[in-house]
C-alpha cells in the first residue's frame, strides 16, 4: 500500500469510528468504562506498574476517573500528557492528585491539562515509566492503533525508547466498537502490547 494510500484509508477508517462512537448512549459508554477499569485494576502489568501515565478521557473514549482514583489510591505515581499543540510534542507531567484535575486549565480539545509555563515532574527525567495507558480511535487484535492523526503517542515512546532502560508497557483502552478486523499502518505507527476491551481476553 502506498504512503497516500495508507493515509486515505486511515481518514475513511477515522470518520467511519467517529460515527460509530456517537451512536454510542451514555449508559454503554459507562457500562464498558467500568468493565474495563476492572480489568485494568486485576491486571499483573499494572499491579506491578510504579509510574503510569494515563490520558484523561475525551467523550468519545473510556473513562479514566477511576482508574486515576486506583492508581493514587495504590501510592503509584501518576503522570498525565500535556500536549504541544503546534507541534506533535507531548510530556508526561506529574499529577500530584485525582482531585487536581478540576482545576486544570482546559485545552481547545476539552481536556484539562497543566499550562505550558507551569512547571511540573516530567515522567523521563525522573526515571522513565513502567506503563501507558493508550488512547486511540480504532484497535485490531494485532496490536495496530489508529490515533487521531497527530502522532503525540507514537513520537512518545520514540523518546522513552531513547531515554530509559526498556521499553514501557503500552495498554489501550477502547470500547468494543473500536475493535477493527484491520487497522492501516505506516512504519511511523507503534504498535500497543495490548488491547483491553469488554471482550478481550485475559493474557
Amino acid at each position: 500500500m502506498t504512503a497516500a494510500a495508507v493515509s486515505g484509508a486511515k481518514r475513511s477508517l477515522r470518520s467511519e469510528l467517529k460515527q460509530r462512537l456517537l451512536t454510542m448512549s451514555a449508559e454503554e459508554r459507562l457500562r464498558q468504562s467500568r468493565l474495563v477499569t476492572q480489568k485494568v485494576i486485576a491486571h499483573s502489568q499494572y499491579q506491578k506498574s510504579k509510574r503510569i501515565s494515563i490520558f484523561l478521557s475525551m467523550q468519545d473514549e473510556i473513562e479514566t476517573e477511576e482508574i486515576i482514583k486506583d492508581i493514587f489510591r495504590q501510592g503509584k505515581t501518576c503522570f498525565i500528557p500535556r500536549y504541544q499543540f503546534q507541534s506533535s510534542h507531548m510530556d508526561m507531567v506529574r499529577l500530584a492528585s485525582p482531585e487536581e484535575i478540576s482545576s486544570l486549565p482546559r485545552t481547545s480539545w476539552n481536556i484539562p491539562q497543566p499550562g505550558e509555563d507551569e512547571v511540573r515532574e516530567e515522567a523521563l527525567s525522573t526515571g522513565g515509566l513502567d506503563l501507558i495507558f493508550m488512547p486511540g480511535l480504532g484497535f485490531d487484535n494485532h496490536g495496530n492503533r489508529l490515533g487521531r492523526g497527530k502522532g503525540y503517542y507514537d513520537t512518545y515512546l520514540k523518546r522513552c525508547l531513547q531515554s530509559q532502560d526498556g521499553k514501557p508497557y503500552t495498554l489501550a483502552l477502547a470500547f468494543r466498537e473500536q475493535i477493527c478486523p484491520q487497522v492501516p499502518v505506516d512504519e511511523n505507527d507503534v504498535k500497543v502490547d495490548e488491547v483491553l476491551y469488554e471482550d478481550s481476553s485475559a493474557p
